[in-house]
This record gives C-alpha cells, structure tokens and sequence, in this order.
C-alpha cells in the first residue's frame, strides 16, 4: 500500500494528513486522541491496506500539522474536516476516531452523510465533576486575579501559565499555550445534543479500563446513537486498540467487511 505524505493550507493550518490507498476505493479518514499524531494510530490504519483508501489525519496542533490560529472549540475543528473532506472530494467517507478524535467524529457524522463511524475510546461526553474538582478551580482563579494584580497582566500570565503546566494532566502539561486554551475549551463540551441525529452505521469500541474516557461513557453514547453497537475490551485501557490489537482487529475487520 503506497502511503504519500501530503499537506494542504486552508483555514490558517497548514493540515499534514498521510494518504494510503487507491483513490477509486472507499475511503476512510482516521482522526487520532490530544497529543498524538497519524503514527500513534498507524496500526488501524494497517488494517485496510490494500481494501480502502485511508486518509489519516494530523489533527491541527499535533504531528506535523500547525496549530490553530485562534482558539478553537469543537465547532472549528468539525468545520475544518468538512472543508477538508470537500477539498479532497471524498464521497461519504467512514469516520475513525480516538479519544479527541472522536468528538470530531461525533459532530462530524451528525452532519454530514458518511458511510459508517467507528468510535474508538471517544471523547463526548462532558465527564462529570466532584466538589473537590471544583474546588480547586475556583482556588485557582482566585489566585490567577491575585496574580495578575500584583504582578502585571504580561508577568503574571507568564507566572500563571507555568502553574497551569505543572498542575495540569500529562496532556496540558505537554501542550503549548495555545492547544492549552483549546484543550480547556473542548474538553468541557457535551455532544450528547449530536448523537441522536448520527444515521450511519457506528460501532463503539472500549477499553473496560479506561479512566480517561470511561465505560459508562460509551454506554451513554451506545443510548444516544440510533443503531450504534458497543464492543469493549476486558483489561484494556484508553488505548485499546493498541492493548488489543488481535482482538481490535477482528472487531474492524467484521465492522467494515474486511
């Protein structure tokens, strides 16, 4: 299976994207989780070689793809991969995503008429929160206006960023200011109001394990999708593609009459 490494400039991104596969088979557009890129999933890619075409994306702000210009929310990101679909010319293409991935996925599918989605560990559902959790967010800004008073609006921000980093999960932590803000403001919105108007085909695949985005999540999500299927995974995790791969790929593989 030939794979081109390609990239296209549209909406302030400079979109990297990897292309495997005849350009007469169906095609299938990949969209990987928050801190990852097109080789953390290159293994579901590997699935369809030489049985379809495969576009697997760079998310903007990850791999070799530049980051947004503004701060975007799921919206921008959804709209982007609507453009980019046009652009290409690809007609109803199935949808594969993980984790971040697959809010994409979720918004993406219940606009837009695609063959079949798989859900893989997806994020969409708004995780609930404990009084602890909130506690320290408002702790937090409290001190961020303090900060920012005593300091200066350009020291203290310097000041503010460096405790957000170190109190922040692996993945804020790793990230730039920019995909900071971006992450803080998607991972606080709730698909659940798309999911009744997904029509295709979905598939719901989880790690039993999995702490980031948990089982009741995708039970939530197998209520809301007319249709949908739930597989999950027993002591697999948030990964649970690459946790079970054997098993991942027999589940794909009957999913898209491989």
């Amino acid at each position: 299976m030939n794979k081109m490494d390609k990239t296209i400039e549209f909406d302030g991104v400079n979109l990297h994207y990897r292309d495997s596969g005849e350009e007469n088979l169906q095609p299938v557009i990949i969209m990987h989780g928050w801190g990852c890129n097109v080789d953390t999933v290159a293994s579901i890619e590997n699935i369809f070689k030489g049985k379809r075409r495969v576009i697997n994306v760079d998310l903007p702000g990850h791999g070799k793809s530049t980051e947004p210009p503004a701060v975007w929310g799921i919206e921008e990101f959804t709209a982007m991969m609507e453009k980019f679909i046009s652009l290409l010319g690809l007609v109803r293409p199935s949808l594969i995503g993980h984790s971040f991935g697959g809010r994409i996925s979720i918004l993406l599918s219940s606009r837009i008429d695609v063959d079949k989605v798989l859900l893989v560990d997806a994020a969409g559902i708004k995780p609930k929160r404990s009084l602890s959790y909130y506690w320290k967010v408002y702790s937090f800004k409290a001190m961020k206006n303090t900060v920012m008073l005593l300091c200066g609006k350009k020291k203290g921000s310097e000041i503010v960023n460096k405790l957000r980093g170190k109190k922040g999960s692996a993945d804020y932590r790793n990230s730039s200011p920019m995909m900071r803000a971006i992450m803080s403001k998607c991972v606080n919105e709730d698909l659940k109001y798309a999911m009744p108007a997904i029509k295709a085909p979905t598939l719901l695949v989880w790690g039993e394990q999995d702490t980031a985005t948990p089982l009741s999540d995708a039970k939530t999500m197998e209520k809301l999708i007319p249709g949908s299927a739930l597989v999950s995974f027993p002591g697999c995790g948030h990964y649970s593609f690459l946790d079970n791969p054997f098993g991942f790929k027999a589940v794909v593989s009957s999913f898209f009459n491989l």
